[in-house]
């Protein structure tokens, strides 16, 4: 990256920031101008960032954000809180989510021309997850009822890691193609990889947790150092179980429940670093992704794409979610709110490169093309109608609020990304 392009992307996060609140309420968000910019920079635009997603730093930045994105997000769902307000997260992630799943790989088998039911699964699983921050304002904005803002949360919170595993074994049956004679080589496999890394991931974040918590009563930790001693838990479990041959992402989630459940009390300053420190990892990720895949794919858009991206973003979403919901008391328009804003985002993006680092990966280039127009997509529809779709939504529960609606419960609320 020449320096003046470094000086040119200095420049417009300093602007970003400077009217970052009052973009809060405007259709405008800050993963649709980082991707936009990306796009008006890159080798699309007008090349001043020469960066692609294959580059060492790139690739860094990337799947260190979705460590810091997967350890975060497992802190900040407090388990024993979940337990009284289980109901709508579990119809969305035990129902929801794998029709989602099963619907688009039947979309994708039929709509995509060439592609086998693993390549079709796993382009559906990578597209599943969905990223909260994509819309703020849906469940940021106080006026929408809080139980239905929680079960967002909660969803958008766990579904990425729920889905690692699934993606990680989908990726090496697309790869090396499934031999149905040889089960012992696939449990092998998923032991190693998930077994691994769920281990790992559960004695170091429960371990660190532990000890943090012991040497913090005892006076002994400064409130800074206890902030980046818990962001180096995550750091640590995630580089272990890749070391030992284990999931490294795998790690890092389970490590984040883990030591949520060993220290909830100290977690307060990894919600603070999540909000800002992350959140620019974040948009950074988007900027590049703008800059390295957006840009390049606008001239490689099929018709076949397209149609595939629009119903992942709608009907592969909402009639599953529709599905798990049913007799669950809840009104339809709650139902269609809580369809739409399924969006996908940076996990999306960061489990698709896993795509593009498998050399023997057949279609890969096409199967990351549709991942990367889907979330060019959902970036700039779930974006532009969080504000306004929220606050509609907000309005019409404000007319109609009884207390023996369900989506008026009381919930105990849990921190958002």
């Amino acid at each position: 990256m020449e320096l003046v392009g470094v000086a040119v992307l200095a420049g417009f996060v300093l602007a970003f920031a400077l009217v970052s609140r009052r973009l809060e309420t405007t259709p405008v968000t800050g993963p649709m101008l980082f991707v936009g910019v990306g796009i008006l920079l890159g080798s699309s635009g007008v090349d001043l960032l020469e960066v692609g997603m294959d580059q060492g730093t790139v690739r860094v930045l990337a799947e260190a954000t979705l460590v810091l994105l997967l350890f975060t997000d497992a802190i900040r769902i407090d388990l024993r809180r979940l337990r009284d307000q289980i109901d709508l997260p579990a119809r969305l992630l035990g129902i929801g989510l794998p029709l989602t799943v099963i619907a688009g790989t039947l979309l994708a088998v039929v709509i995509l021309p060439g592609l086998g039911i693993w390549e079709a699964a796993l382009v559906a699983a990578i597209l599943s997850p969905t990223d909260a921050a994509l819309g703020q304002a849906v469940v940021s904005n106080q006026k929408v009822p809080a139980r239905i803002r929680q079960a967002l949360n909660v969803e958008s919170g766990l579904n990425d890691g729920i889905m690692l595993p699934v993606i990680t074994l989908l990726l090496a049956a697309t790869a090396a193609g499934v031999d149905l004679e040889t089960p012992q080589y696939w449990a092998r496999f998923a032991a190693r990889q998930i077994g691994f890394g769920a281990l790992v991931g559960i004695a170091l974040g429960y371990g660190g947790g532990w000890l943090i918590v012991r040497f913090s009563n005892r006076g002994w930790m400064d409130g800074a150092f206890r902030q980046l001693a818990t962001l180096a838990v995550g750091v640590a479990a995630f580089a272990a179980a890749e070391s030992l041959g284990g999931n490294g992402f795998v790690a890092a989630f389970v490590a984040g429940l883990a030591f949520g459940a060993a220290a909830r009390e100290h977690c307060d300053g990894v919600y603070d670093f999540a909000e800002d420190e992350g959140q620019l990892l974040a948009l950074l990720t988007f900027l590049f992704f703008g800059a390295a895949l957006a840009g390049p794919a606008l001239s490689q858009l099929t018709w076949q794409i397209a149609l595939y991206a629009l119903a992942s973003l709608t009907i592969v979403r909402m009639v599953p979610v529709a599905l798990s919901l049913v007799r669950s008391g809840l009104h339809p328009v709650t139902v269609a709110y809580f369809g739409w804003f399924g969006p996908g985002g940076l996990a999306s993006i960061v489990f698709g490169l896993f795509i593009l680092e498998e050399a023997d990966l057949p279609m890969g280039d096409d199967l990351f093309l549709v991942v990367t127009w889907t979330v060019l997509a959902s970036v700039f529809l779930h974006g532009a109608t969080s504000v306004a779709l929220s606050e509609r939504y907000a309005s019409w529960f404000s007319r109609r609020v009884v207390e023996a609606m369900p989506e008026a419960d009381e919930v105990e609320e849990m921190p958002t990304r």
